[in-house]
Formats: C-alpha cells, sequence, structure tokens
C-alpha cells in the first residue's frame, strides 16, 4: 500500500511539475509575443504612479491581454521598481516585454505634447504641437510670436504638465543676436547671457532643452556642436581651395548660407565665390553689405542703398578684396561643406532665375552672359511692376 501511495506522490509531483512549467512556459510566450494593440498609443504616466495602475490602463485600454501577467512579467524582470514618468509611445503590436522596456528605460519622453521655440530668419515663434501616434505626424495645437502676441491658454495649459517636451530650433542662417534674443524667449530656461556669442560659432539644429536648464548652457551646447562639424569638414576639405583656415571657411560658409537655401545649389555658389578669391575680384555679395548695415541686429527691412554699397566697411565686399573679418551669420553643416568642397565650375557671376527665389539662380562665366541673365531678371522685375 505504501509502495502504491508513494508511487502516486511520485506520479502527481511530476504532473504538477510539468503543469507548472508548462504555465510558466505559457506566460513566457505570452509576455514576450506580439499584443493585441491594432493602433500605435501614447501611454502617459504621471509621478507617483506605480506598474498596478499602468498595467490597468494598459489592459483596459486594449494594449495588452493580462495587467496581472505584465506586473509579473515586470516584476521577474526586475523593473518594477524602474518605472519612468512622462509620455511614451506604444507602437503598433508591442508586447508586454517592450512595453515595459519603454516605460523603464529612461530618457525625454518619446510622445504627447512638446513646445518648439523656433528662431528663424523672419522672426522668433512659439509652437505647441502634440504627437498623433496613429500617424506618427504632429498636430500643431498653438503658435504665437512672443513679446507681440497673447500667449494663448494652450500654451499655459502644457507648460503646468510634467512630461511636456521642449526645444529650441535655430534656423541655418541666424545671427548670434537673434539666437541670444529667441533663448531669451524661451521662459523655461533660466540665465542671462554675457555678451554675444562669435558670429558663426553657433549649430543651427534643433535641440532638446530641459525646464530650468540655463541659457549659457544651451549656447555651449551650440557651440560645441558647430566646433565639431566644422573641425570635420576642415579635415575633409578638398586639395587646392582658397581658403587658410577653418575661420575662412566659416566666413565663407557663411555667404553661401546667405545668398542661398537651394541645397543643389551650395556648392556651386560656393564655386563662384571661390573662383573669385583665386582671380583677385572682389566678392561683391549684398548680404555681406547688410551685416556691415546691421552688425546682425535685427533685419534691414528695406533694399541696400547706392551709397551703402560705396561706403567703406569691414564687411562691404563691394569695396574691399577678399573675406569679410567675421562670418556675417550662423552657417549650417551642408553651408561649411560646401565652403570646403565648391563645385569645380568656371563661374565667376549668378542673379536670380525669377522673382521667387525657391527658383534658384543662372550662373554665368562671362560678363557678356551674366548681363544677359540680369537683363532678363530686370525684365521680370519691369513686368511685375
Amino acid at each position: 500500500m505504501w509502495k502504491s501511495i508513494a508511487s502516486n506522490a511520485v506520479t502527481f509531483l511530476i504532473v504538477a511539475i510539468f503543469l507548472v512549467a508548462g504555465v510558466v512556459m505559457w506566460g513566457k510566450t505570452e509576455y514576450t509575443a506580439e499584443g493585441p494593440l491594432t493602433e500605435a498609443m501614447c501611454l502617459r504616466v504621471e509621478r507617483g504612479s506605480n506598474m498596478s495602475r499602468v498595467s490597468d490602463t494598459l489592459q483596459s485600454d486594449g494594449a495588452i491581454t493580462s495587467a496581472r501577467l505584465f506586473r509579473i512579467g515586470a516584476d521577474y524582470t526586475e523593473k518594477t521598481s524602474q518605472l519612468k514618468a512622462g509620455a511614451f509611445l506604444v507602437p503598433e503590436g508591442a508586447s508586454m516585454e517592450q512595453i515595459v522596456d519603454i516605460v523603464t528605460r529612461g530618457g525625454a519622453s518619446t510622445c504627447g505634447t512638446e513646445v518648439v521655440y523656433r528662431i528663424g530668419i523672419a522672426r522668433a515663434e512659439v509652437q505647441v504641437r502634440e504627437l498623433d501616434p496613429a500617424t506618427q505626424r504632429f498636430v500643431e495645437r498653438a503658435e504665437f510670436e512672443p513679446g507681440v502676441d497673447e500667449v494663448p491658454a494652450a500654451y499655459e495649459a502644457v507648460r503646468a504638465q510634467p512630461d511636456t517636451r521642449y526645444r529650441i530650433a535655430m534656423a541655418e542662417g541666424v545671427t548670434s543676436w537673434q539666437v541670444v534674443e529667441g533663448l531669451k524667449a524661451a521662459d523655461v530656461l533660466e540665465g542671462e547671457v554675457e555678451g554675444l556669442p562669435v558670429e558663426g560659432s553657433l549649430a543651427p539644429d534643433s535641440y532638446e532643452i530641459r525646464v530650468g536648464e540655463s541659457r549659457a548652457a544651451v549656447i555651449e551646447r551650440m557651440q560645441a556642436a558647430q566646433s565639431a562639424i566644422l573641425a570635420e569638414a576642415w579635415e575633409n576639405r578638398a586639395p587646392g581651395i582658397p581658403l587658410e583656415s577653418p575661420e575662412e571657411a566659416l566666413i565663407m560658409a557663411s555667404i553661401i548660407e546667405k545668398e542661398t537655401g537651394g541645397p543643389e545649389e551650395r556648392r556651386m555658389v560656393a564655386s563662384v565665390f571661390e573662383n573669385r578669391l583665386e582671380q583677385g575680384m572682389r566678392l561683391q555679395t549684398d548680404p555681406t553689405v547688410i551685416y556691415g548695415i546691421t552688425q546682425g541686429v535685427g533685419l534691414l527691412g528695406r533694399g541696400i542703398r547706392q551709397s551703402e554699397l560705396r561706403a567703406e566697411t569691414p564687411w562691404n565686399t563691394y569695396v574691399i578684396f577678399g573675406l569679410p573679418p567675421t562670418p556675417i551669420a550662423n552657417p549650417g553643416r551642408a553651408s561649411i561643406e560646401a565652403a570646403v568642397n565648391p563645385a569645380q565650375t568656371d563661374y565667376l557671376f549668378f542673379v536670380a532665375k525669377t522673382l521667387d527665389p525657391a527658383d534658384g539662380h543662372n550662373f554665368a562665366a562671362t560678363l557678356d552672359e551674366h548681363n544677359r541673365n540680369v537683363a532678363a531678371y530686370r525684365a521680370l522685375e519691369a513686368a511685375r511692376e
């Protein structure tokens, strides 16, 4: 009898072990399998929340099949205590394992609301936008010009949300004064800026910023980025270019940046100015004259006068030979790379093709050809008038 009892007990134990192993295997499979979410969603995790609340939210939103299994998996992988507050993008079909990783990984929020402080050539503006998880596109909620427009309620509302993200978007070709003014308008930043950064030393880009970060720290990041871009470009420069130093390359890049926004034209424009340098010709470019008038502070807001074209300023390339003493704006990577790797042409002149700057330029190697191009452009001006 005892043998029978012992045999039955062993059999029961073996069956129980297999059942437990089966449940564990099933649970692991479910935990790592593709989830039921049919459309990406934005999951908001409030400060002070816990994995239990998050799992319940995910189950009610149809992102997971079992809140309990989700919590068990998080506990088993020792990630329960690593839950982060923020707004997180959960992709379509994400497994429970992937979602646990998303909400415990840390770093900036990956969806939700974003405030962008844009520093543009003509104006600065603040944009409030929200990521639509389904389309992966931002939807604009509000926009205003700081110091000009009334601050919208939508901006005040998102400023109160702890998971709102912030960034500075600096356009190519803005001056250092414009950047400083734009940073002043970013009221999530703190501190003063001591003097203007050296013209050309700031890299145009989009910079994630934190509430309470100092404006000086943001400028340091911009300067470090530009230094790295310039050093890399100079290291890979084409042989024989008429530029003696990285500083000269930065000056040339700033002129290219102000003369064309067309990516396909930057190296062509660079070739014109560098051909002129090689032949001892004046650069004769209007943006340098404008910088000599404004010093990069504000916009000229009118045409250049004949007297200003003749005025002897260090930046008036209608008067001086060679490059001006400083950059005239903060050029982007593409213009810096164009300055050190110009197209191989014999062009010495260019003029706009049409009255729309987006249409680009006509280039010419001879003055006669250039004069014909200019005459065609003047005819378009006369027709418009």
